[in-house]
């Protein structure tokens, strides 16, 4: 009963609201930044946003929602992304829950936690779907370490370790300052701390 209870939690009317306009926030800023084929991604402000003033539940929601329409809509190479849209919600969601939201310092550990299960998730996905090199700027990086003699999952998973962290820690500060005028949704205590309920 407590997970039902855990979800039920997430979801108010604000967070409805919220979630379309985190998914557009997430697609504008993600085809921006692969049309300029920055060594970033930048596409999950929204999601990271919904997770730490809704909660993990809204959050992977979120994520899973965004690559999906982003994917059916715009670009399809958004689509095969889904899974790690979802793991970056649902991490930053507890993340939030465990306070990791309520300081900036925190927030960089909760970016480096949200970067290492979204490299974790991303690497294989990009290996086997793409053979190591995307539309993104980062394929540059796997490119220059394939060229050095690095096998083709080493060169992924160090470009994503490489920046998967940078990518995560300003998404997350971008969501947390974002976040701190919100505190009307389900888990103002997630950014805020217990006394602002």
């Amino acid at each position: 009963m407590k997970l039902i209870d855990s979800i039920k939690r997430d979801f108010n009317t604000m967070t409805l609201v919220m979630i379309p306009v985190a998914i557009a926030i997430n697609v504008v800023i993600g085809q921006i930044v692969s049309l300029l084929k920055l060594p970033v991604y930048l596409d999950s402000i929204g999601t990271v946003l919904v997770a730490a003033i809704c909660g993990p539940w809204a959050g992977a929601l979120t994520g899973t929602l965004s690559n999906i329409i982003w994917g059916l809509l715009i670009d399809p190479n958004a689509f095969p992304w889904f899974p790690v849209a979802l793991v970056i919600g649902f991490v930053a969601g507890w993340c939030a829950v465990g306070g990791l939201f309520r300081a900036w310092w925190k927030v960089i550990i909760a970016g480096i936690l949200v970067s290492l299960a979204a490299a974790a998730i991303s690497s294989p996905i990009q290996v086997y779907l793409y053979g190591g090199i995307t539309a993104s700027g980062s394929s540059f990086i796997t490119a220059f370490l394939l060229q050095s003699g690095r096998d083709l999952m080493t060169a992924v998973l160090s470009t994503n370790f490489l920046v998967e962290p940078i990518d995560k820690i300003a998404t997350c500060l971008l969501a947390f300052v974002s976040a701190r005028y919100l505190a009307r949704f389900p888990r103002p205590e997630n950014i805020m701390g217990s006394s602002s309920r």
